[in-house]
């Protein structure tokens, strides 16, 4: 039976299908995305979770007139399929191949690029800016996860674009998930507002406000004011706090939450709210993983994972591989903290990959995880390193790089003992060009001599300390005789001196400390 997947080059032909052939090209998508990712790897989760959503706002909005800005890019695979890149979806990730996030240069439907979360509002609403600059009437929409909302940068969006009052659209993508669980104050707010929106009581008793308000003696605009106050002020009251509005009172309409794989529905909601003024925020609720049941049941194991059998859902790994970078550092960092109490661990919602999660199982009262909020993780780490403590600080390399300004003015200004594990450093060429990690090395100035006298004078003194040891941890995921190359590293760890691991290991790891801090990169 011939596929419609195979007859949608563009958005044009989705917006001819009917509903029931839309519910069947969301299956359709969804298994391409299921047997491509498997061959070479990539993000499965994320993807599966936004197949309606995805096709409900390219079929409501006129892209790529109207302009879609999505945060991060990693949930843009159904976004690429729908936009004339079908044929080459196979290539993704691969040499030559799609990117696996968006990019400008390959279609005029990514309208912007970055590949690092929480950035999307500030792109969408300069691009409002833009719009109306130019006296231009297109529709502008940010579609952002519910994790990238931990991000200070999202937040500060949300703040500017309430007071400027620009027609702007942000589609909340809420599926209480990063790559780990989420964390935080908001995470629970938007818990909170989920669980009282969808409550029968609360549906029950909406209605009932909303047939009353019919009923009064007014007409017009007035009726219109009159239902908005009435609607706020019963949300207030049935949230019990004032802060439950919290996005209505920083200037943003707020609708939701919406079941964001019900497409009658979001086609509904989309048309009406590309009507409204101003800023405006709907909260749709998602599965991670929707429609195979392995990654529906560990999203986090199937947000990003190497090549797999799709049919038995078993990730494909040789038995006989070494012990990767990241498990040393886990169990490395869990023996240590198990001698020293002083030791705790910081992560930027990235418990699994990068190894901390082992932490959180064994000493979960040592373990934080601040959300995606790289900055603030490293100002954290200063102020436990103040306060007595030696935070090991375990961030992404290309996540590193936005708390460059931290590193410098907060921990190497005031010489404190912070331990930075950058993981995923040198060369990652499947996740493109701002996952290049090479601009690791100049977060520490090696050449200054006032550090390497400081580091002479104390290094006697803590040559059984973590700042010596601990964090020389290993060889890459690559090195097979990872163990007495680590031995070797301790042995011959001399001040200052990048060592890179060469022969076996396919990409370099570079260990140094300067200022105050002990960095390792992988």
């Amino acid at each position: 039976m011939t596929r419609i997947l195979d007859s949608i080059e563009s958005p044009e032909q989705l917006r001819a299908l009917t509903t029931e052939q839309m519910q069947q090209l969301a299956e359709e998508i969804r298994r391409e995305i299921i047997e491509k990712v498997s061959v070479k790897g990539g993000h499965l989760a994320p993807n599966l979770g936004v197949v309606e959503l995805t096709m409900a706002l390219h079929y409501v909005f006129d892209t790529p007139k109207d302009l879609l800005v999505w945060d991060i890019g990693h949930q843009a695979y159904v976004h690429k399929l729908l936009t004339g890149r079908r044929d080459r979806f196979h290539t993704i990730r691969q040499f030559g191949g799609l990117s696996g996030y968006l990019r400008r240069e390959e279609s005029p439907y990514d309208v912007f690029g970055a590949s690092h979360a929480s950035t999307s509002i500030s792109a969408a609403l300069g691009l409002a800016a833009a719009r109306d600059l130019r006296g231009e009437q297109s529709k502008v929409v940010a579609i952002i996860g519910d994790g990238a909302l931990t991000g200070g940068m999202a937040l500060e969006a949300i703040n500017n674009a309430g007071s400027l009052k620009k027609n702007l659209i942000v589609v909340l993508n809420d599926n209480e998930k990063s790559i780990s669980d989420n964390v935080g104050a908001i995470h629970h707010y938007l818990g909170k507002v989920r669980q009282m929106q969808t409550s029968r009581s609360y549906q029950r008793l909406r209605e009932m406000a909303k047939g009353s308000i019919e009923k009064l003696p007014v007409v017009g605009d007035k009726a219109r004011e009159a239902a908005g106050r009435a609607e706020m002020s019963f949300k207030n009251f049935v949230l019990h706090s004032k802060s439950g509005m919290i996005f209505e009172e920083l200037g943003f309409k707020f609708f939701g939450p919406f079941d964001g794989h019900d497409i009658p529905l979001l086609l509904d909601v989309f048309e009406n709210i590309k009507q409204i003024e101003g800023p405006v925020m709907v909260q749709v609720v998602t599965k991670k993983g929707k429609g195979w049941e392995y990654a529906e049941e560990d999203s986090t194991k199937w947000h990003g994972p190497g090549a797999f059998d799709y049919t038995t859902g078993i990730i494909k790994k040789n038995a006989a591989d070494p012990p990767t970078y990241t498990d040393i550092f886990a169990k490395t960092l869990v023996n240590l903290a198990e001698e020293d109490t002083s030791i705790v661990g910081i992560t930027a919602a990235m418990a699994e990959g990068t190894g901390l999660k082992k932490m959180h199982q064994c000493l979960p009262e040592r373990y934080f995880d601040v959300g995606i909020a790289e900055q603030h993780a490293v100002t954290f780490a200063a102020g436990l390193a103040v306060g007595g403590m030696r935070p090991v600080v375990a961030i992404y390399s290309t996540f590193m790089q936005r708390a460059y300004d931290q590193v410098i003015h907060d921990v190497c200004m005031q010489d404190l003992h912070v331990v930075f594990a950058m993981d995923r450093a040198g060369i990652v060429g499947e996740d493109g060009l701002n996952w290049r990690n090479g601009r690791n090395v100049p977060f520490s100035p090696l050449d200054q001599p006032s550090h390497r006298q400081r580091w002479q004078q104390k290094s006697s003194q803590k040559k059984a300390s973590l700042s010596r040891s601990s964090m020389l941890v290993g060889p890459s995921r690559s090195t097979k005789n990872w163990s007495s190359a680590w031995q070797r590293e301790r042995a011959v760890w001399s001040p200052l001196k990048i060592t890179s691991w060469r022969g076996a290991s396919a990409v370099p790891c570079w260990s140094y400390w300067s200022a105050g801090i002990y960095i390792t990169l992988m």
